[in-house]
């Protein structure tokens, strides 16, 4: 892995974190205990803060960065960042779900408990309210989500966990 220090700020990760050897974290980035950053993600904490809580998984080639000096990137405890998707300068609450390929841009606040549909657009702005479906180009409500969903969420977080403490003890 890549720990880039950027104008005096050196990302802070917790030492139970996988970080996958070709990821890339730069300047003001923190990743939680028992958080996880897969093959080819780059988060880039230069131009303004990244915070990543406990138990989150961001999957392969995602991109996360911020807007300068306006809008940093905070994601949640126990969130999944599916495969190549992109956040910039926006809120990720706990117990959410980002699909493959989503973006989710500057401004947006994704509540609790929210699933954000693989391969949708979250326009600037945005706020998700807590329970919610939401997908589409651009994203809209779609439905609440149900038990289930919240079971899968709860189970993609652990799956993620038990995986990344097998890559460490490669």
């Amino acid at each position: 892995m890549s720990l880039l220090p950027f104008k005096n700020k050196v990302p802070k990760i917790n030492t139970d974190c996988f970080i996958a050897l070709n990821s890339i974290i730069i300047g003001d980035v923190e990743i939680g205990s028992l958080s996880s950053v897969w093959f080819g993600t780059i988060i880039r904490g230069d131009v303004f803060h990244i915070r990543v809580g406990s138990n989150t998984n961001i999957q392969d080639n995602s991109v996360v960065h911020v807007t300068t000096n306006k809008y940093p990137t905070i994601i949640g405890n126990n969130v999944t960042i599916g495969h190549s998707v992109t956040l910039h300068g926006c809120s990720i609450s706990d117990n959410s779900l980002i699909g493959i390929g989503s973006v989710v841009l500057d401004q947006c606040e994704i509540g609790e408990w929210s699933i954000i549909a693989a391969g949708s657009m979250v326009k600037p702005n945005t706020k998700v309210p807590s329970g919610k479906l939401w997908g589409g180009l651009p994203a809209k409500e779609i439905r609440d989500i149900n038990d289930n969903e919240k079971e899968w969420i709860k189970e993609l977080s652990k799956n993620y966990v038990e995986l990344s403490k097998q890559y460490l003890s490669i």
